[in-house]
């Protein structure tokens, strides 16, 4: 099978790469090489995924038209996983600017290019975000949606438009809201590998909220797990899905737990960033439902895989 991945050296986008080859798929992915956190990151899961044969890889910015229909020129793909975008919520008040050019520009070429491309599925990220701060758990796919910061507006404008490129298209497109995820290789500037990061470092490191709200947290190898399955189902309409294990932890403890395992004390605790929600906790019956999934990965067994990845190779890159 043929499957595109934008966002290539990203989080999720090289998990699902480093899997997939792995499967003998054909894998071609893009990506920009953004320093929004750690280039040698990126490059060091490139490197990985460059050792495979039907690995593929350009660098390319979707907000750039010319240079992403360039590259899409005369190539067809079975499958289309978009990850390509600004990520980070509370950097949305630094640099506007690289969220409306890469999350919603970005996303407007990238459906585009494929208007008149056949393949089989385009699924793109989401996010859990896009409900803001609802009071009324767990959140289902069904519920409205009031995203509190540009971050989460980006995503819900890019639900939109998929909606739409899907009906005058007639095109299957999924959306994928996807819950605080974490894991091996995983994102520096996310709570896990930031506190490891800062003690490592010797910093202090800054406790949102002193750690009184909730994350719905979901385990990388839960995400790939939900990714394969999901190629080789059968898609009538757009549509969109919660990927989250439904069991959210409070950061509190969370944080207790990992200060504990690495012996750190450097702790700040900091007033609440406005634009953080209280609680995520996704409801994930439909997408259990859809998958036949047994039970997500309990949050310490991917805790301690996570730490132990870091203190052997993580460290080394950020």
């Amino acid at each position: 099978m043929k499957i595109f991945i934008t966002g290539a050296a990203g989080f999720i986008g090289f998990s699902l790469s480093l899997d997939l080859l792995k499967k003998k798929h054909i894998v071609y992915g893009i990506d920009n090489l953004d320093n929004y956190y750690s280039l040698k990151l990126k490059k060091e899961r490139l490197r990985i995924l460059k050792k495979y044969k039907n690995f593929n890889f350009k660098k390319v910015d979707i907000s750039k038209i010319k240079q992403l229909n360039n590259y899409l020129k005369n190539k067809n793909f079975d499958i289309i996983f978009h990850f390509a975008a600004q990520a980070g919520v509370r950097y949305s008040i630094i640099a506007p600017k690289k969220y409306i050019k890469s999350n919603i520009k970005g996303f407007k070429n990238i459906i585009s290019s494929f208007g008149k491309k056949k393949f089989k599925f385009f699924f793109y990220a989401s996010s859990s975000s896009v409900y803001g701060d609802i009071k009324k758990f767990p959140l289902k796919e069904n519920f409205r949606l009031f995203p509190n910061n540009l971050y989460a507006k980006t995503k819900v404008k890019n639900e939109s438009d998929a909606r739409m490129f899907s009906h005058v298209h007639k095109k299957k497109l999924i959306g994928l809201r996807f819950f605080t995820v974490y894991g091996e290789w995983g994102r520096p500037d996310m709570l896990i590998l930031k506190l490891l990061s800062h003690n490592k470092k010797n910093l202090f490191f800054k406790l949102n909220n002193d750690g009184n709200h909730y994350r719905d947290f979901t385990y990388i190898n839960d995400v790939i797990k939900i990714l394969n399955k999901l190629i080789h189902k059968k898609f009538f309409k757009y549509d969109v899905y919660n990927i989250c294990s439904s069991r959210p932890i409070f950061i509190k403890q969370a944080v207790n737990k990992i200060i504990k395992i690495i012996k750190y004390k450097k702790i700040k605790k900091i007033k609440k960033n406005k634009l953080e929600v209280f609680k995520t906790y996704g409801d994930n019956t439909r997408i259990k439902k859809l998958l036949s999934l047994d039970n997500f990965t309990n949050f310490n067994t991917g805790l301690m895989r996570t730490i132990n990845w870091y203190k052997k190779k993580g460290h080394k890159f950020f």
